[in-house]
Parts: structure tokens; C-alpha cells; sequence
């Protein structure tokens, strides 16, 4: 953030989000940062100025978590819906109630149909990464959406780990000046924003919106290309892991995939062909991309650190959906995991993966790792 130098920074602290704003308001303090920062009084608040600021024409950020997200939740979609491209880190963590402060995905999942543009990260380097890469997404002239940057709470946000950050000029040059689209502040070229949107057109304004989501992959990919010659690492919609010759494909988000990749890693010891598909971008859901990868494996074994109540859990019903025009048809299986911060260990990944060697996974059986009976 301090890199990309927004002109307003809106935000209200919440755990376990809070470092984020703080350390950037350090940096506005210190003179290291040109941004306007305010200090509101809720994050629907929040939200509401990060819209007017963008609205206005600059380039705007916040940062929030679990209970914070959902009281944005009115005004995240109103971000969306005037296509304005806020980038909002989210330290994940689990909704009230009871009170909880760690981590799952309930709060992200939550908004994951709000037109938002949803990045994933395993590691303190990707979330820096996606943070750079999310504001040349959003804005661009065929994309123009929020985007999302996920971070595991607690895991990431207060993990301590070494980061290969660019250089201030490169990041700079990267990131470029904001590109401004309709500003409320061009006296020249009036506009409206938010106005009552009947039946006439509001059908056709949210067209707009899927059309624009369908440009994201591609969009993406391009900005990948681009940092990947300034950084040297490399991204695409997914990761694949060992999945060449792998007949049993493991799914999660976020930080659990480093746990699976060393799972993955000791179960190919023993001769199993095994492997991890990791998807970076969850919203536009990669259901091509899966659609390829998954097609005649034997098993697929889809993790979540969200559930769905009366539902399938979400990442797994994506998948489960996807699979659905497959020519060959894997076996599948859901496993939630980690609510509430609840660690998954080796010994729960080696159990869901050993369920789908002996060909029990039951795609309508919805399991628990780590969970007591």
C-alpha cells in the first residue's frame, strides 16, 4: 500500500485486519505516504468513503475482516455495481457467533456473488503481490471492478516470514497513475452516481457487470506476464501442483495449500500420485481451467474453511458444478475444515487423501477434518 500510494485510504481497525491500517497510517505519519487517511467510525463507513473518493476519481483503498466485511456488505456491492476499482485487502476470519477472532473463509464466501473480484494468497509474498498486481486489474479499461485480496488471519496477517519486495520505483512504475474513468469531480463532463435504477435499465447495468467479470481472467494473466518480468515469479488463474501424473487431486484456498503441498510431498514418497490444485482466482470461478485439469482423475478432494448452512459447502459446490461437463467423471469428496482457526494438520490431509485411495469418497456425504466427535 505504501508502494502504491493511494490518494484516500478509508478504514476502521478490526481484528485481525488491524496491522494492516496501522502500519499504513504510520507511513502516511511518517511522510512516506501521500494519502489521505480517515479514520471513520464503522466499516460500512469504511466503505461508503472509499466509494465517494472513488467516485470522485481517486484511486482508494481499505482493508477489513469477518464482522467488518459483513456490515461493508450493503456497500460492497454498491462498489461493484458503479464499477469502481477499490482494492480491499481481507484478513479472513470467522463470523459472530459466538464471538471468534481467527481464521476461515465464512466472511470472504459471504460476498463471493457481490461483483467483487476475489485473489486468494497462501503466503505473505503472494498477498504483497496480488495487492500490486489487484489495483492494475481493476482498473483496467475491459475489467473496471473491486477486487479483493484474501490473507489468511492470524496465519498470514500475523505470521512473520521473509518477503521479496520490489523496488519502490519498479512497484511505482508498475502500478502507474490511477486511470480515471467518469469522475464525479469533472465539472466539464457531469455524471450521476447512484441514481434510482428501475426495470427500464437496471437489468442491463447488471449485464454490464457479468460481461466485465468474463474479461477478468484474461485481464489477469496479462498483469501476471507483466510482473512476472519484474519480479520473477510467476502466476496464472490456478496453481498446479504435482498434478502431471497425479490420479488424486486435492482443492483448497488460501494458506492450508503449504500444509498440502508438504502432504503431497510425503504421500509421492510412498508412491502415491498425488497432488494440489490451488485456485489464485476465486471470483471469476475458474471452471474452464478446472474442467481441464480434473477430467479423468480418479478422485477429486475439495477442502473448505467455510460451510453452508442447508447447502454444500462453496468451494465444493463450484467444483462439484464444474465437473458436472466433464467427459470422464472423477470421484469427489468434501471436507470442511478449520472453522473458527481450528489447525489442520498432515494427519488430516493424509485421511481425506487416503479416503479417495480406497474409494470412499461419497460426493453427497458432506466430512469434517479435525473435528471432535
Amino acid at each position: 500500500m505504501r508502494q502504491i500510494n493511494p490518494d484516500v485510504v478509508a478504514a476502521y481497525p478490526i481484528t485481525p485486519q488491524t496491522p494492516i491500517v496501522e502500519y499504513f497510517a504510520q507511513y502516511v505519519a511518517d511522510g512516506l505516504a501521500d494519502t489521505e487517511m480517515i479514520p471513520v467510525e464503522s466499516e460500512h463507513s469504511a466503505m461508503s468513503a472509499v466509494v465517494g473518493a472513488a467516485a470522485s476519481g481517486a484511486r482508494a483503498m481499505t482493508a477489513t475482516a469477518a464482522n467488518g466485511l459483513a456490515l461493508m456488505h450493503e456497500i460492497v456491492y454498491i462498489a461493484a455495481s458503479l464499477r469502481l476499482p477499490i482494492v480491499m485487502p481481507v484478513a479472513n476470519r470467522a463470523l459472530s457467533g459466538p464471538i471468534n477472532i481467527h481464521c476461515d473463509h465464512s466472511d470472504a464466501m459471504a460476498e463471493r456473488d457481490s461483483g467483487w473480484i476475489q485473489l486468494w494468497a497462501e503466503n505473505a509474498q503472494e498477498a504483497y503481490d496480488f495487492t500490486l498486481m489487484a489495483i492494475k486489474i481493476g482498473e483496467h479499461e475491459d475489467v473496471r471492478l473491486p477486487v479483493m485480496v484474501n490473507l489468511d488471519g492470524f496465519i498470514i496477517s500475523h505470521g512473520v516470514e521473509v518477503v521479496d519486495f520490489i523496488d519502490d520505483e519498479a512497484a511505482k512504475k508498475f502500478v502507474g497513475k490511477p486511470i480515471v474513468k467518469y469522475p464525479l469531480l469533472d465539472l466539464n463532463n457531469p455524471v450521476t452516481y447512484g441514481p434510482l435504477d428501475l426495470y427500464d435499465y437496471y437489468f442491463e447495468h447488471k449485464r454490464q457487470q457479468i460481461e466485465a467479470m468474463k474479461h477478468v481472467k484474461h485481464v489477469f494473466k496479462q498483469v501476471a506476464k507483466e510482473f512476472e518480468k519484474i519480479s520473477g515469479r510467476k502466476y496464472d488463474i490456478i496453481e498446479k501442483y504435482k498434478t502431471d501424473d497425479a490420479e488424486y487431486i486435492m482443492i483448497a484456498l488460501g494458506s492450508t495449500a503449504g500444509t498440502i503441498k508438504y502432504t503431497v510431498d510425503l504421500l509421492r514418497e510412498e508412491g502415491h500420485k498425488v497432488g494440489l490444485v490451488k485456485p489464485w482466482v476465486f471470483r471469476p470461478f475458474p471452471k474452464e481451467e478446472l474442467q481441464e485439469i480434473l477430467n479423468g482423475r480418479k478422485a477429486v478432494i475439495v477442502l473448505d474453511r467455510a460451510a453452508s448452512f442447508g447447502a454444500e459447502a462453496p468451494l465444493y459446490e463450484a467444483v462439484k458444478s464444474a465437473l458436472y461437463e466433464a467427459a470422464v467423471r472423477p470421484q469427489i469428496g468434501s471436507y470442511v475444515y478449520g472453522l473458527g482457526g481450528r489447525d489442520i494438520k498432515v494427519e488430516d490431509i493424509r485421511k481425506a487423501f487416503e479416503d479417495a485411495f480406497e474409494g470412499n469418497l461419497i460426493a453427497d456425504e458432506e466430512r469434517y477434518l479435525g473435528l471432535r466427535e
